[in-house]
């Protein structure tokens, strides 16, 4: 995107971060917004990657919250496992995408995935009684 001009001002707008507050069920953090901002308004442009990194932190939040697995977990769990990311989708749930979007934090893990995840990392063998799904003819 080229630099916009303020909707409100005309003015140019500059690249930078702001620090932004999310809240989800009475809890909130505070992280630095990427965008386009004016010096003379309140006025931002955000770009799909900006929005990246909002849904990212509140899917964080959501997941401190409900109690499910953050994305270096489920990452760190499927390494242990010695899972690609297609087969861990396969096996544990989600589909074959399932997990790059669980350890960027785009998406967030089921309960039963992160359960399963939880006590896979407590008990690797237990893998072996997963069987692959077979594909359709």
């Amino acid at each position: 995107m080229s630099n916009p001009v303020c909707p409100e001002t005309g003015a140019p707008m500059y690249r930078g971060a702001h620090p932004t507050t999310l809240t989800y069920k009475g809890e909130s953090i505070t992280f630095d917004m990427p965008g386009w901002y004016c010096d003379r308004s309140e006025e931002s442009v955000h770009t799909g990657e900006d929005l990246k990194v909002s849904d990212r932190v509140l899917n964080r939040l959501k997941a401190a919250h409900e109690g499910l697995l953050p994305p270096e977990e489920i990452h760190r769990i499927r390494k242990k496992l010695r899972l690609t990311q297609e087969a861990a989708g396969l096996l544990i749930g989600g589909g074959p995408r399932a997990f790059q979007k669980y350890e960027k934090g785009d998406l967030l893990p089921s309960r039963a995935v992160s359960n399963a995840l939880i006590l896979l990392d407590r008990d690797p063998e237990a893998l072996s009684v997963l069987k692959v799904p077979r594909k359709a003819a």
